[in-house]
């Protein structure tokens, strides 16, 4: 049994145990599945495959996933973290989202510390990482030259991201890592005909937005090398932007 087929074992226990519809299970994996095989983007289907058969010295030996990154985490999650797009050399080469990079290990060590994540690192999609209560997705699937995918294929990878976070419907706090990934939840939600503020409100570290029927926006900077290098992010930045998301969630109880 591979890491996706547990995955969906894990999905499939929660649906019987009442926690989340079976439709909303089966339409996750689905949904999972078509992602994988998506190749909508010319320029990003390129990039990943050259960066899979290239490599990072450091990863010579290891086999590169080299394809999209369908989202990660428990179908009932009442907490969505919004990235940017998967690592060239983190999910890229992993298949999971947030895992194998340093970008990961800052998120998934403040995750693991407000009780959303099983454990503290997350490695590859065999080390037994579990998320509890929380997802993580992106706007974008595949990696992108310099961390940048152009506005075609952000918007060619809106239909997944929308058909995702419609079948998370138990989401009550979003969480989103960077100015990328607050835009385009923002178009996500304009898109299903959410009421919102007007103008959009600026983005900043630990802004919230409140949101209809009690859910919340919540801002952040991206844990990305560029932040946490020049200190622009710190540890207890981020733990207390997740620590505020489980109080929010722990409020609607």
């Amino acid at each position: 049994m591979d890491a996706l087929e547990r995955e969906l074992v894990v999905w499939a226990q929660h649906a019987a145990s009442g926690q989340v519809s079976t439709p909303a299970v089966d339409g996750l994996a689905e949904l999972s599945a078509a992602v994988v095989d998506c190749g909508l983007c010319p320029r990003l289907v390129a990039w990943r495959e050259q960066v899979a058969d290239e490599k990072r010295a450091a990863y010579r030996g290891e086999e590169y996933w080299g394809r999209p990154v369908p989202g990660f985490g428990d179908p009932a999650a009442r907490l969505v973290v919004v990235g940017l797009a998967p690592g060239a050399h983190g999910a890229n080469r992993t298949g999971r989202m947030f895992t194998g990079d340093r970008s990961g290990d800052w998120l998934f060590r403040s995750l693991h510390h407000a009780g959303f994540a099983a454990l503290a690192t997350s490695i590859d999609r065999s080390d037994g990482q579990a998320m509890n209560d929380a997802w993580i997705t992106a706007p974008v699937r595949c990696a992108p030259p310099d961390n940048k995918p152009t506005t075609l294929e952000r918007d060619n990878c809106a239909g997944w991201f929308d058909a995702e976070l419609d079948l998370l419907d138990h989401a009550a706090v979003y969480v989103c890592l960077g100015g990328y990934g607050y835009v385009a939840l923002w178009q996500h939600l304009q898109r299903r005909g959410e009421v919102l503020p007007r103008p959009r409100p600026r983005f900043e570290h630990g802004g919230e937005v409140q949101l209809s029927n009690g859910r919340l926006l919540i801002m952040s900077y991206h844990p990305s090398q560029q932040n946490t290098f020049t200190g622009r992010l710190t540890a207890p930045m981020l733990d207390a932007v997740f620590l505020r998301a489980r109080a929010a969630i722990e409020l609607r109880r």
